[in-house]
């Protein structure tokens, strides 16, 4: 297939090319920052278009120069603290409407987009993380958004709703967990299970984590499926990051208020269901933090 990946220099764009390529298929990279010029530095590398996704004209003239099978869109704005409100908010919600414009406009057949698991609401709500309606979370918890970001996230969602309403083409949002590269467990999660030896404290998705080459693959699968609609699935490791058994840590960090526990598929399973992405696209991730940190 044609796949296009927006924001493709970005840690889940870099992934989802790399994935993309790896299963065959013929990739287009598109990202805001300039190309380099000349001889290519690495020509097995994909073509790379530059485009700035916030202008429509940009978006469509990419997509029409293109002319892929899927659109893949993980361009945009990736946290809450690193830009003003307006501009994570405006940046998000404009990116994601003017490709999902172009992709009706051209007749693209289908969408994938990186939504978050911040869209539900409670991990970045105003005055701090809440604590979700239960765990594992799932795709029915209730969404109540409160800051930007996951507003823009959730909103990107809707758009996708309203995308295939209106036409024939599919969608797929998929709501990463916290992405981790590998050079990211050693500096993040260790000293997070080194802090948990001496205490275990409340965090902002319950020890959630996706490593970023197994969320590479759940795009490429989503986008090269024939699921009808637009699905909305989750994508995090089977594991958390302490290595702990989930109904431990709760104890240790939230005691009773504690959000109840149902099944999981194993003790020290994560925090977010990914029952969804397994059924319906056979993800099956296999990467742990225990690849590069010793147990």
């Amino acid at each position: 297939m044609q796949i296009l990946v927006t924001g493709a220099r970005g840690k889940v764009g870099r992934h989802a090319v790399a994935a993309a390529v790896a299963a065959g298929h013929r990739v287009t990279a598109s990202d805001i920052g300039a190309p380099s010029y000349g001889p290519p530095i690495d020509p097995a590398a994909p073509p790379y278009i530059r485009a700035d996704l916030r202008d429509y004209g940009e978006t469509a003239g990419l997509i029409q120069t293109v002319q892929p099978d899927v659109v893949v869109h993980t361009a945009g704005l990736p946290d809450p603290v690193h830009d003003p409100a307006h501009i994570v908010f405006g940046t998000n919600t404009m990116t994601t409407f003017n490709v999902a414009e172009a992709v009706f406009r051209c007749g693209v057949g289908r969408l994938v987009y990186t939504s978050s698991e911040t869209a539900t609401g409670f991990m970045s709500a105003q005055g701090g993380p809440q604590l979700p309606d239960y765990l594992p979370v799932d795709e029915e918890h209730p969404i109540r958004p409160h800051e930007p970001y996951a507003l823009s996230k959730y909103l990107g969602e809707q758009i996708l709703d309203a995308l295939v309403r209106r036409s024939t083409a599919t969608a797929v949002s998929v709501r990463p967990s916290l992405v981790l590269e590998p050079g990211e467990y050693a500096s993040f999660v260790a000293p997070l299970q080194a802090s948990a030896k001496k205490a275990v404290k409340p965090f902002f998705n319950q020890w959630s984590y996706v490593d970023a080459d197994d969320l590479g693959e759940l795009i490429v699968l989503a986008a090269t499926a024939n699921t009808p609609g637009h699905e909305v699935v989750y994508a995090a490791q089977p594991d958390n990051m302490l290595g702990r058994p989930l109904a431990e840590l709760l104890e240790l960090a939230y005691g009773d208020s504690a959000p109840p526990l149902g099944t999981l598929d194993r003790p020290d399973a994560g925090p977010e269901s990914i029952a969804k992405a397994r059924k319906l696209f056979g993800w099956d991730p296999k990467r742990s933090w225990r690849d590069h940190l010793p147990s």
